[in-house]
C-alpha cells in the first residue's frame, strides 16, 4: 500500500494503453521522434547535419536515461534543456545539432498534440465498439414495446429497441465530431520563440522556401498533413478547449445513457449486468444497485466541467505566450482523456450485458394503455352509431375516476371495464383486447430502428469492421 496519493484513473478506472498515452515515457520519446525529425529535415535541407549524426539520434531514441535528465534538471531547472543534454550524453557526435533553431515548445506543443490525435483515436474505437454492441441489442428489441416519457410523464409507446437508437445516435453525432477533430489538427511546427520562425531565417539565411518546406517535412514525417498557418510561441489553446470540448460530447452522450438506465432498472424494466457474487448494498443484501452506470455518470460530471479549463486557459493566454497554461494544460487534458477512457470503458461492459425483463415491460404499458387508446376506443364506438362529442365526454369522466383508483387507492386500472359497462359504447370485452395490442401503438418503431441501424449504423460499422469485437473487464 503506498503512502502516497495515487490517482483513481491509474489504480481502477483508465486502461493502461490509455495511461501509457499520457506516461512521461511515451512524452519523451515523442520529444526524440520529434529532433530526430527536425534534424532530418535540416540536413536535407542543406544545413551541416550528417547522416551519421542522424543514425547516432535513431540508435538511442527509444534508450531514454531519464536518471541523466533528472539529475541535470535540478542544476538547470529546465525540463526541455535537461533531455537535449540527456539525449546528448548518449550522441555524443549529434549533440550540437540537438534542437537546432527550435524552442521548448518545439517539442513540447508538438508532443501534444500528437498524443491528443492518438488518444482521441482510442477513444473512437471503442465508441465505436459500444455503438456495434448498442445496434445488436436494438435490432433485438426493435419490437417490445415499451412506455414512452415526455418530462418522466408516460406518453405514448415506443419499443425497447428504439430508445437505444437514442443512445446510438448520440454516440454517433460523436463519432463524427471525433473525426472532424482528428482531421483538422495541425501540428505546431517548428515556430520560434515568438512564432516569426527567427531562428530558422538565420539558419537558412533567410530562404522562406527552405523554412517552409522544413515544416512540412516534419508534419509528414509525424504522420500529419500540416502544420499550423500562424502562431505564437504556442499553438492556439483553442485546441486544447475544441478537443476537451469534443470529450465533453462523449461524456454528455454517456451519462444520458447511463442515467436512462438507472430510471430503467428502478422501474425494474431493464439494468446493467449484475455479477453472481457482486454486493449491491453493505446493508442491505436484496439491493441490485446500477453501480457502473453510476459510475459513468460521476466520472461524465467530472469531464463536462473539466472543459472549462482550457476554456479559460485559452482566454488568458497573453499576447505570444504565457506560461500560465501548464501546469493547468498537463493535468485537464490528461484526464479528461483518461475520464473518457474510464467512461467508454464501463459502457462497453455494460452495453455487453443489457438486461431486459420483457414482462415487466409489459405489464407496465399494459397499466398505461388503456389511457393510450381512449382515441382508438372512441373512433370505434362511433362506428357503431355512437355521438362522438358524448363519448369523448364519457371517455374523460371514466378516465379520471379510474386514474383516481389507480392513484388513491392503489387499486388496477379498471377503465376498460368502465367502458365495456357503459351501454353507449356497445363494445364487448374481446373487442377492447384486439383494439389494446400495444405493438399498434408504436408508430414507426419497427421500422425506424431498421432504417437506422441498417442505413446509418451499419455502414459505420462495416467500414470499421477490423476494430470490432472489443471488450471490457472491469476491476472494481
Amino acid at each position: 500500500m503506498s503512502k502516497q496519493y495515487e490517482s483513481p484513473f491509474s489504480s481502477r478506472y483508465a486502461s493502461p494503453e490509455m495511461q501509457e498515452l499520457f506516461s512521461a515515457d511515451k512524452k519523451f520519446k515523442t520529444w526524440r521522434r520529434l529532433w530526430i525529425s527536425l534534424a532530418r529535415a535540416e540536413m536535407e535541407l542543406g544545413l551541416p547535419i550528417t547522416q551519421e549524426q542522424i543514425d547516432e539520434l535513431e540508435a538511442h531514441k527509444d534508450d531514454l536515461n531519464l536518471d541523466v535528465a533528472a539529475a541535470r534538471e535540478k542544476e538547470c531547472r529546465h525540463d526541455v534543456m535537461s533531455h537535449v543534454y540527456a539525449y546528448g550524453v548518449q550522441c555524443p557526435k549529434a549533440k550540437g545539432i540537438i534542437h537546432l533553431g527550435a524552442t521548448s515548445c518545439y517539442v513540447g506543443d508538438n508532443t501534444d498534440v500528437i498524443i491528443m490525435k492518438e488518444a482521441l483515436q482510442v477513444v473512437r474505437r471503442k465508441l465505436i465498439n459500444v455503438i456495434a454492441l448498442l445496434a445488436d441489442f436494438a435490432l433485438r428489441y426493435k419490437d417490445m414495446p415499451a412506455l414512452a416519457y415526455t418530462h418522466l410523464q408516460p406518453a405514448q409507446l415506443t419499443t425497447v429497441g428504439k430508445r437505444a437508437t437514442l443512445w446510438i445516435n448520440e454516440l454517433y453525432m460523436d463519432v463524427e465530431e471525433i473525426d472532424h477533430r482528428i482531421a483538422s489538427l495541425k501540428l505546431l511546427g517548428s515556430k520560434g520563440t515568438t512564432g516569426t520562425q527567427a531562428s530558422f531565417v538565420e539558419l537558412f539565411e533567410g530562404d522562406a522556401q527552405k523554412i517552409k518546406a522544413l515544416e512540412q517535412k516534419i508534419a509528414e514525417a509525424m504522420g500529419f498533413a500540416e502544420c499550423v498557418p500562424v502562431s505564437g510561441q504556442t499553438y492556439s489553446r483553442k485546441m486544447d478547449s475544441f478537443v476537451l470540448n469534443t470529450l465533453s460530447g462523449v461524456a454528455q452522450s454517456a451519462s444520458k445513457f447511463s442515467n436512462d438506465l438507472r430510471i430503467l432498472q428502478n422501474f425494474k424494466e431493464m439494468e446493467e449486468p449484475f455479477e453472481a457474487h457482486q454486493i449491491g448494498s453493505s446493508a442491505m443484501p436484496y439491493k441490485r444497485n446500477p453501480m457502473r452506470s453510476e459510475r459513468i455518470t460521476s466520472l461524465a460530471r467530472y469531464v463536462m466541467v473539466d472543459s472549462l479549463n482550457p476554456a479559460f486557459t485559452s482566454a488568458t493566454q497573453w499576447f505570444e505566450r504565457t506560461l500560465d497554461d501548464s501546469a493547468n494544460k498537463r493535468i485537464a487534458v490528461a484526464e479528461a482523456f483518461l475520464a473518457v477512457d474510464s467512461i467508454l470503458n464501463i459502457m462497453l461492459n455494460v452495453c455487453d450485458g443489457l438486461v431486459v425483463y420483457p414482462k415487466v415491460v409489459e405489464q407496465r404499458v399494459m397499466k398505461e394503455l388503456p389511457f393510450m387508446a381512449t382515441e382508438n376506443i372512441m373512433m370505434s364506438a362511433v362506428k357503431k352509431g355512437g355521438d362522438r362529442q358524448q363519448l369523448h365526454e364519457k371517455l374523460r369522466v371514466h378516465s379520471i375516476a379510474a386514474a383516481k383508483r389507480v392513484k388513491e387507492e392503489g387499486l388496477e386500472n379498471d377503465l376498460i371495464d368502465r367502458v365495456c359497462a357503459d351501454p353507449d359504447f356497445q363494445m364487448k370485452r374481446e373487442e377492447i383486447d384486439a383494439i389494446l395490442q400495444p405493438i399498434h401503438f408504436v408508430g414507426r418503431s419497427v421500422e425506424q430502428v431498421e432504417e437506422y441501424i441498417g442505413g446509418i449504423i451499419r455502414p459505420l460499422l462495416d467500414a470499421n469492421r477490423e476494430i470490432l469485437g472489443e471488450r471490457a473487464e472491469l476491476s472494481v
